[in-house]
């Protein structure tokens, strides 16, 4: 195994990421088991990756041959959670954002699992040292941090835990690589990571805007269209799933700041069961489909794009001045998982430390909010 030590990969969740994360390892060549706890969600999960498959067939960007060996041997659906680990090299953990959900899978999978088997958890905003802690090998632990959709977007966190090995890393950096995806190494374990972290103040302050009926989501996201953004952030927040955002925002506010809670009209969302996309309903209408933006809104909307640049720079600061990587780093990594082509730091290089400060003073101010205070390596211009 000393060439290549994945050949067998077991996801664990066949939903939105799960299914995504097998079709892209399943396109490398590698054998996956996908398993989730109902026959039901494994039989669509499969689906919905042949239906993709049979999409990039037609494009040429998969053989007919490929998708057929996928169907005959490389793809192994399962409920069984031990069966799926059992010959796994690599066990990719896909599962809802609960942590007690991870520990108690993760429990069972350094049971079941071989003895050199390397352990990953997708998860978008949780800590991999808390994860990795309930197994025996936390040095074999690590994130690997997809973004949806997993088949088209780009970027892979590959995330430290405290007792992640560098060979647990490298092995992690090598099988992105080997899928086609851009691996981006995240060095400390910090709630959120890298792009989900520098984007969560934003987060907060669509919150505001919303709650604060300063503009119409649909206002919003049709001037972030017209900036040549392929998906403004309320639509964004729909097709994630307003609950992946609900429960983001309690862990965040929980263990970064409570300033990052959710806002009431999202938490009110959440509570009624429109969840976007998932429920054809959430800030915008998904029963028929993707929603339209009329872009002529952008017009009269009471919104200016280079707050939200401003308020996610100054949290990238926070998390290079941490040690999580560097500005290069979060530009990197913002441009293959957002579609922005510039990244973010790119975008406050012209800005005078003085101005960006004055503006993020300014929206700390107005919506009472501490997390936008700038923080000290924007106050040193430490990004130019």
């Amino acid at each position: 195994m000393a060439d290549n030590p994945i050949k067998t990969v077991a996801v664990l969740g066949a939903g939105d990421m799960g299914h995504g994360i097998a079709e892209v390892a399943l396109i490398a060549g590698y054998k996956v088991f996908l398993r989730d706890i109902k026959t039901e969600f494994v039989e669509k999960g499969v689906a919905r990756i042949h239906d993709s498959l049979a999409k990039l067939v037609e494009k040429g960007k998969v053989s007919a041959e490929q998708h057929a060996l996928i169907k005959s041997s490389l793809l192994i659906p399962c409920t069984d959670l031990r069966q799926a680990v059992q010959t796994a090299d690599l066990v990719i953990e896909a599962i809802p954002e609960i942590m007690h959900l991870k520990k108690e899978t993760f429990q069972i999978v350094d049971q079941s699992a071989p003895a050199h088997a390397v352990f990953a958890s997708n998860t978008s905003t949780m800590s991999i040292t808390e994860i990795a802690a309930v197994t025996k090998r936390p040095q074999q632990f690590m994130g690997l941090h997809y973004f949806n959709p997993a088949v088209l977007m780009k970027l892979v966190e590959v995330i430290r835990g405290k007792h992640t090995s560098a060979t647990t890393i490298q092995m992690g950096c090598d099988f992105v690589l080997k899928n086609n995806k851009v691996p981006v190494r995240v060095q400390k374990d910090v709630p959120g990571f890298i792009v989900n972290r520098v984007q969560a103040p934003s987060g907060v302050l669509l919150n505001c805007i919303l709650d604060e009926k300063i503009a119409e989501p649909e206002a919003v996201d049709a001037v972030m269209r017209k900036l040549g953004m392929p998906m403004g952030p309320y639509e964004t927040i729909d097709y994630t799933g307003i609950d992946i955002n609900y429960h983001a925002s309690l862990y965040y506010a929980e263990k970064i700041h409570p300033d990052f809670a959710l806002g009431q009209t999202l938490t009110a969302k959440f509570k009624a069961g429109e969840l976007g996309k998932k429920t054809g309903k959430g800030l915008f209408n998904w029963s028929e489909g993707r929603p339209k933006i009329n872009l002529a809104k952008a017009a009269g909307a009471k919104f200016d794009p280079m707050d939200l640049v401003a308020v996610n720079a100054n949290e990238a600061a926070k998390i290079v001045e941490m040690g999580v990587c560097s500005f290069d780093d979060v530009d990197l990594a913002i441009r293959n998982a957002t579609g922005n082509p510039m990244g973010l730091i790119a975008l406050i290089k012209d800005l005078s430390a003085e101005a960006l400060c004055a503006r993020l003073e300014n929206l700390s101010k107005k919506f009472n909010k501490d997390i936008f205070q700038p923080s000290r390596l924007i106050r040193a211009g430490a990004y130019h």
